[in-house]
Formats: C-alpha cells, structure tokens, sequence
C-alpha cells in the first residue's frame, strides 16, 4: 500500500528566510541516497513537506527505508498511503482497508490525528477525528480509543491528495551534510574518530579526513581497516576524500631526536600541522578529533593544550565531555565498532612511550622539538608530497 513518503525533519522547521536551503540541501541527498535503490522515485517540496514519491511499479522497501533513515537532518520517514480526494465517503472507506491491511485483527488503541491544509473539504479537522473514530470503532472491534498514549496515532492529512499514515520510522536527525561548512577528521583506526566524524557530520558538516600510515611498522591491513572505517562514516557524510599521510620517517626522526616520554605529545603535534595543511588546501573550516578529556596520557587537559598550539585553525572534538562507553554506544548503533575492534595497529600505537607525560609543559615541549632542526621540515615536505589521496563512498 505504500506509495510514497513522507519525510519529517526537526531544526529546519525553526528556520528563517534561508530555510529553503536546508530543505533544497535534504531533497538533494535524498535523490543521492536513493539512487542505488532498486526502483524510481520522485523527490519534492510542498507546503512545508517533503514527499518520496513511488514512480515504479515495484521498488525495494527496505533498501528504500534504509537509506533514508541514514540522511542527517531526517527526524522520521513516514509510509504513506495516498488516495485522490473522491469525497468523504471514499476517504473512510480508504481508512478501513488501510487499518486492515496494516494492523490486521492485533488489539491496539488509536486515535485519529486529521490535519486539513485544503478548507474547501467536506469536514473540517475536528469533525473527522470525531466522525472517523467512531467508524473505525463500529468496524474494528479488536480497536479503542486511547486519547492520551495510544498505540497508534492514525494521521489523515487532506491536502491536493490524501495523506493516511501510523508510523514513524526514526531517522538521525541533525542538519543536512554540506550545510554548516567542512572540517577536517584525523582518522585512526580506532574506535573515538569515526563516531567524532558522524558526529560532527550530523551537524551538517561535510568531512575529508587524515590518516597517519607508518609501514613498515604498520601493515597493509590496517590502512585497509581505516578505508573500510571511512566507507561506513560515509554512509551517513557522503563521500570522503581519505588523505594518506606516509608518517614513517617523521616518526622514526622524532623518536630519535625527542624525549621518549614525550614522543606522543610531539607526534600528535606534526600530525595537527600536516591535518592543518589539507585542510586549509581543501577549503576547510577546522579539525575534528577523537578525543575525550582524560582518557589516554596525550587527552588530558595539559596535552590537549600542547596539541592546539599548533594550530590557527579551530579544533572540534565532539566526543570532549563522553566517557568510553558512550563512544562505543554510539559506534555500535553506527556499525563502526566491528571493524574499528580488528586486530590492526595504527602509528599510534606502535610508538608508545611505557612512561609518557601527562601533564607536558609547553615550553619544555618546544625545547625538545629545537632538537628536530630542519630535517623535520624537509620530511614533513616530503609526506605531504607522497600523500595518497583516496575517494571513499559508502558501503
């Protein structure tokens, strides 16, 4: 009975005069999203709504449903039923065999939700909740009234065609993707940096993303591991432009030249500068990170500091204030913990000092940095040139 639907969104609604952008930028990434499903679809604006119309004579639901509900600024996506207006009579009639077709003889409560956006109808949105409920009522004995917490809301909404609808079927929320700029995402292969990435996505942010290779003391696997990372992050952004940053010999110069215990905090540093420059050449506006306050020797407040010293740019961490648990929460709901769990160690854990600093003096670190000399510059040249640079698409 589905014959399109209907996407509900949440924070665009309280929009101003450039409310039309948002909802352009959400009927733009449905058309994108539902691309690969099997079937053909219509995507419009009407009156403050927007519609998924179902163009073909068979397309795949749940492919359908799925890549919707991926889209950031989606709160639902409503399966509609959609009839001509033939009058009031046609109408409950319409009612009754959606009820039977959806909810088949299961005990449930209702009540009937009528929103009437065409005055020129028979009845006005008070005397069809009145007149339908009671209806349904005389047709459907396994069915009561519930006023305050029913089991289902049953909505009609009489418009240039008819709207009959129960369910809501969640989406992300958020804003659209592309309409808050684009950020710069240090990407490992660990579990914090991919939700940071869907997380700041789902602000409308668009992501390109960094990631720190050291073979041969990384394998290939583990790259593998971040690409796959980004496919899944890129369900949700779209496409990712995944910067490959060869991290060897800045690494290897730096344990050598560098106290060891501070080896992580200067790591992390040339990694901030060498983020910074793609992002400043790909028309970024800031630098997104994994990191919560405390949760590793290079996370507390002292070595955070020292990391942003680096930087001009602004560095967003939106897992800051999340302890573990809730990271992994989120990177379960998002299918990224699987592969973010795979035995495959990134740069930053090989180059582990056994004592590392936790609350690093920024001066003391600027001092051992002196010891680099030039070399470092020449290196981080040479990393930036050889950088790989892969498209990644959602899979």
């Amino acid at each position: 009975m589905v014959s399109a639907f209907l996407i509900k969104y949440g924070e665009i609604a309280i929009k101003g005069k450039n409310r039309h952008l948002f909802e352009d930028a959400l009927v733009s990434h449905l058309i994108h999203a539902l691309k690969p499903v099997k079937g053909e679809f219509f995507v419009s604006k009407e009156q403050g709504r927007i519609y998924v119309d179902v163009t073909s004579d068979t397309y795949d639901y749940d492919h359908a449903v799925k890549a919707m509900t991926r889209i950031f600024g989606i709160v639902g996506v409503c399966p509609l039923y959609q009839i001509d207006d033939n009058g009031y009579e046609d109408l409950v009639q319409n009612v009754f065999k959606y009820i039977r077709e959806t909810y088949g003889e299961e005990k449930l409560t209702f009540k009937v939700v009528a929103r009437r956006a065409r005055k020129d109808f028979e009845k006005n949105s008070t005397e069809i909740n009145e007149d339908l409920g009671g209806r349904i009522l005389d047709e459907f004995p396994n069915l009561s009234v519930d006023v305050h917490n029913p089991d289902f809301y049953l909505s009609i909404e009489i418009r240039e065609r008819i709207n009959i609808y129960s369910k809501t079927i969640p989406g992300p929320g958020g804003m659209p993707v592309g309409t808050n700029g684009k950020a710069m995402l240090l990407l490992s292969g660990g579990i914090d940096s991919p939700v940071a990435g869907y997380m700041i996505a789902k602000r409308g942010v668009a992501l390109e993303a960094t990631y720190f290779h050291a073979p041969p003391y990384t394998s290939e696997r583990a790259k593998q591991k971040v690409v796959d990372l980004a496919a899944i992050v890129a369900r949700y952004s779209g496409p990712i432009k995944l910067h490959v940053v060869n991290f060897t010999d800045i690494q290897l110069y730096i344990y050598e030249k560098c106290p060891h215990e501070e080896l992580t905090i200067i790591m992390r540093r040339y990694m901030m500068k060498i983020a910074e420059h793609f992002a400043k050449e790909n028309h970024c506006q800031a630098l997104i990170t994994g990191e919560s306050i405390g949760q590793v020797a290079s996370q507390t407040m002292q070595s955070l500091a020292c990391t942003n010293e680096v930087c001009t740019m602004p560095v967003f961490r939106p897992c800051i204030g999340m302890d573990k648990q809730e990271i992994v929460s989120i990177s379960e709901k998002i299918d990224t913990y699987e592969t973010s769990i795979l035995p495959y160690e990134d740069c930053c854990t090989i180059f582990v000092a056994k004592h590392p600093v936790t609350k690093p003096n920024i001066n003391v670190i600027k001092a051992s940095e002196m010891n680099l000399s030039e070399k470092i510059d020449e290196l981080m040249e040479e990393a930036i040139k050889t950088t790989e640079v892969i498209e990644v698409f959602a899979k």
